[in-house]
């Protein structure tokens, strides 16, 4: 199908893998770079996969912008998690269009853009921030990516509660999550997924202990790294730099509190029969 870039669409101006801008068209709009200015006007007519030559006399080629550009380009009040980590996350939460998920930390609406992405368009995400500067930010961001409508907004403390119940999954992004996991077990379904990112192994530490308290089973925590390599014939090789530690991941599995004390009652009286 002939798909025209129109005015109001969003263009990736890729110039090389390190230079590349997200735009929005428009008529008697300029986009300026370091490599010459491009008349956005003249974007419209042309299709994904065409070119545009700056005032410069650079090349840009004009690319459909996936989700993963998009976030990239998100304003930014808070730290994000880097595709390495979501990729992941999105994975081991077991998510599927249809399910509804609980954030408790909001920030710039990264992940919960990524989530929204997936649950769409039967499923929704409720996602909890008490700092009203980042809900605002991340209602803007979410407008751009047309996911909106599928997250709810929370300007709340998660540590007083949710006021979901039977929820699919659960992520956490806080500089506190040990304190919230009560909460997240009380709004799990059995069985569901919780994961929770933290920069620090102490917060790990804390958090782990907590979710085994409250009833959480097949808890494991993770490290990505990234890199990246430099293919050219005959001397390929890795990049000098690459996205090393960004935080650590850690997921759960819900089951009974019940259920988990008996478990872990018998575990015990095992080990103590093979002393």
């Amino acid at each position: 199908m002939d798909q025209r870039i129109g005015v109001g669409t969003s263009v990736l101006l890729w110039l090389d893998n390190r230079r590349k801008w997200l735009v929005e068209v428009a008529e008697d709009k300029e986009f300026h770079t370091h490599k010459g200015i491009v008349q956005l006007g003249e974007l419209v007519g042309k299709q994904f996969g065409d070119k545009v030559v700056t005032s410069r006399g650079n090349t840009m080629y004009l690319l459909r912008p996936s989700l993963c550009d998009r976030l990239a380009f998100f304003e930014r009040p808070t730290q994000i998690l880097y595709p390495k980590d979501i990729g992941l996350l999105l994975l081991r939460l077991g998510l599927e269009s249809g399910m509804n998920v609980v954030e408790a930390g909001t920030g710039s609406g990264v992940v919960t853009a990524a989530i929204a992405n997936t649950v769409k368009p039967q499923g929704h995400v409720y996602s909890y921030d008490i700092n009203l500067e980042f809900i605002r930010k991340a209602e803007q961001n979410l407008a751009k990516t047309g996911l909106l409508q599928y997250v709810t907004l929370r300007c709340s403390d998660a540590r007083e509660g949710f006021t979901e119940f039977d929820v699919d999954a659960v992520f956490l992004d806080l500089g506190d999550p040990w304190s919230v996991v009560p909460q997240a077990h009380s709004c799990l379904k059995g069985g569901s997924n919780l994961a929770s990112f933290s920069p620090t192994l102490n917060q790990v530490e804390k958090t782990v202990a907590a979710l085994r308290r409250e009833g959480f089973v097949d808890i494991e925590t993770c490290e990505l790294f990234l890199r990246n390599m430099r293919i050219e014939e005959g001397r390929s090789r890795p990049e000098s730099r690459m996205i090393s530690h960004t935080g650590y991941l850690t997921f759960a599995r819900k089951v009974r509190r019940e259920v988990a004390k008996t478990g872990n009652a018998a575990a015990h009286c095992n080990k103590e029969s093979r002393v």
